[in-house]
């Protein structure tokens, strides 16, 4: 019997046999082989946040979306080619903790009905608020105010998408990751007591900006199995070459990810057009910290309304369990969706996501 594999089932499997050893490896130090913790290992971990409010009601584990959108950017551009229409856009805003600030604005365009693949924009922009800037000085207090100052990071990103079948699709996100803490002042000599216990400009002879921006990448692949409605993905995303942050070095937090999601009322009698019932299972294994698996559950009536639920297995013993709903509905050809997500996140507060889409 001749059996016949496609080039994609092969590529895809081809990556996970690659990608399975770098889950499986322990962390070892060189001379006493005790396992260690990766801990504080990048820099910009902005771009490791959730941003969309569906992804993060369900836990984040949205890799294996065969039908995306322009939301797709941020976790998996290959799910952005299987988007219904030929334009949709997204924006969104995330109140995370400590009164950190993200807005969100997703674009994506599907030309000559799809002949030349799906190009999409991606924003993130964050507002880490107001902070007191202090610089040392021999006085009393040991210190002098020199004003407050607004730490900001920026994300602009160009990504493309193909299908290069009904079951296979491939994506890659291109952006620009920016983030400035401020500036330090450099002095001509030290605050002493005889410039009391406020901060003299006068003295200051250069500043120092902590500002920092590079190149990052991500890389994507879709794949519908045929098995009922089973669909796996894969991604890689941050990755990008070594930065030097002043006299420190650092990595961006390059992530591995593997995922898979199926509708569970496939088993059923029911009426997919009218009931879905989609579980969502991800595993991730980021550079900086453990490996961890994303659970999600999202329930759809009628492609109208939505309840989602998810829970992300971390490190973190604040982060608890996330809950969402959605609203789409077209009007015409015209399409338009509400989203909302809430996560626990312990000592630190509640944390809410909204997002509005439209599309056509």
């Amino acid at each position: 019997m001749k059996r016949c594999f496609h080039a994609p089932t092969l590529t895809f499997v081809f990556a996970l046999l690659l990608v399975a050893p770098a889950f499986a490896q322990r962390i070892v130090t060189p001379d006493t082989e005790v396992e260690t913790k990766k801990r504080a290992q990048t820099g910009m971990k902005f771009l490791t946040v959730s941003v969309d409010a569906r992804a993060t009601a369900l836990g984040g584990a949205v890799m294996s979306d065969m039908a995306g959108s322009s939301t797709s950017l941020f976790y998996n551009p290959a799910s952005m080619a299987g988007m219904p229409g030929s334009f949709h856009a997204s924006a969104g805003m995330l109140s995370f903790i400590t009164d950190i600030n993200y807005n969100i604005l997703s674009l994506a365009y599907r030309p000559g009905g799809g002949n030349y693949g799906v190009f999409g924009l991606s924003v993130v922009n964050v507002d880490y608020g107001d902070f007191i800037g202090t610089i040392r000085a021999n006085n009393e207090a040991g210190f002098v105010e020199t004003g407050n100052y607004s730490p900001t990071a920026l994300a602009v990103g160009l990504g493309y998408a193909r299908a290069f079948s009904d079951r296979f699709a491939a994506g890659i996100h291109i952006k620009y990751a920016y983030q400035n803490i401020g500036d330090d002042f450099v002095t001509a000599q030290d605050f002493d007591s005889q410039t009391g216990s406020s901060f003299n400009p006068g003295l200051v002879t250069a500043t120092e900006s902590y500002a920092k921006g590079t190149l990052a990448f991500d890389f994507g692949v879709v794949y519908m199995t045929g098995f009922r409605s089973l669909v796996i993905a894969m991604t890689v995303r941050n990755f990008a070459q070594e930065q030097t942050y002043v006299r420190e070095r650092f990595e961006l937090p390059l992530t591995f990810q593997i995922g898979t999601s199926i509708n569970l009322l496939d088993f059923t009698a029911a009426n997919p057009d009218v009931h879905r019932l989609r579980l969502h299972v991800d595993a991730q294994r980021p550079r900086d910290f453990d490996e961890h698996i994303k659970f999600g559950l999202e329930y759809t009536f009628m492609d109208i309304f939505s309840l989602r639920g998810g829970f992300e297995q971390t490190i973190s013993e604040e982060e608890g369990i996330s809950l969402g709903a959605g609203v789409h509905h077209a009007i015409s050809n015209i399409r338009f969706g509400a989203d909302y997500a809430y996560t626990d996140w312990g000592l630190f507060g509640d944390v809410h996501r909204v997002g509005v889409q439209i599309g056509f």
